[in-house]
């Protein structure tokens, strides 16, 4: 794609973002079975429904544009998935393999944080404002995700794991 204009730019911002999400769609059901803790496997399980609907507010955004979604893989995605398959296989104590779940999963919602933060400021810049708000609704989504997880990689799983480790 040639990029001549910021609505250029946006257009492949979302693209690289659809592209996350549908392969985070795949990979969260992975780490929900390998997590061991049942509140980590709540968390993922509930941000497997709350990526579904990150896509189809991608979608709604593409169709207002009169746009593709598809077109971009999202490589940095690909990459941050492969790191957390291969947490997913690891072979550690129960509690340090639910540790290292969590930061894969943060290194991910990290990403996220900043894409969406990103094309929610193309779209408040380029008069797109139902496009901007369903950016926010998803931006708040993933911060919040982000909270949960490190509330309880800190409250519970990483204290477990750092016992299990002695």
């Amino acid at each position: 794609m040639k990029i001549e204009s910021l609505r250029d730019l946006y257009i492949e911002e979302l693209q690289d973002l659809y592209s996350a999400e549908n392969q985070i769609v795949k990979a969260l059901p992975k780490m929900a079975k390998a997590a061991s803790h049942q509140e980590l496997q709540a968390a993922f399980n509930e941000h497997l429904e709350q990526t579904k609907g990150h896509v189809e507010r991608l979608e709604t955004i593409f169709k207002g544009l009169g746009e593709s979604p598809k077109g971009k893989t999202c490589k940095a995605m690909e990459g941050l998935i492969k790191e957390g398959e291969d947490m997913v296989k690891a072979k550690a104590e129960p509690s340090v393999h639910d540790a290292g779940l969590i930061a894969a999963a943060q290194r991910v919602e990290h990403y996220e944080i900043a894409g969406y933060g990103t094309v929610r400021t193309y779209a408040r810049l380029l008069k797109e404002g139902e496009a901007a708000g369903l950016l926010q609704q998803t931006l708040d989504e993933e911060a919040a995700t982000d909270k949960k997880l490190t509330q309880l990689a800190e409250s519970v799983i990483n204290a477990e794991a750092a016992v299990a480790g002695a």
